[in-house]
């Protein structure tokens, strides 16, 4: 069974940083595409980085994805956050063998239960 368990989201002011964790357990994180997610009030999940370093047009430059294989767990490094980057962020991860990073969430195989980002103005 395999599960993804997402912490590090919080409150932060604006210009401020914040690192999500996604710890998988079941399987090892190299069987796995794993991206990053998230999803605004009233709109639909989004991509925003996956892979080693494939990102949004709107993060690039300021979130870095990253994975400790030792640890079995994905990153993602948020700087210079602004509020509309404020969402649930989602891990999920994608069998290696359906294929390589999808923008498309139906791709994914398995998500984690999603951490809350508030950035404030």
């Amino acid at each position: 069974q395999v599960q993804l368990v997402e912490s590090g989201g919080g409150l932060v002011q604006t210009g401020g940083s914040l690192r999500l964790s996604c710890a998988l357990s079941g399987r090892t994180v190299t069987n796995y595409v794993m991206s990053w997610f998230r999803q605004a009030p009233g709109k639909e999940r989004v991509f925003v980085a996956g892979g080693r370093t494939t990102y949004a047009d709107s993060v690039k430059g300021r979130f870095t994805i990253s994975r400790d294989i030792a640890k079995n767990t994905v990153y993602l490094q948020m700087n210079v956050l602004k509020p509309e980057d404020t969402a649930v962020y989602y891990c999920a991860a994608r069998v290696y063998d359906r294929g390589g990073i999808s923008f498309d969430s139906g791709e994914y195989d398995y998500w984690g239960q999603g951490t809350q980002v508030i950035v404030s103005a």
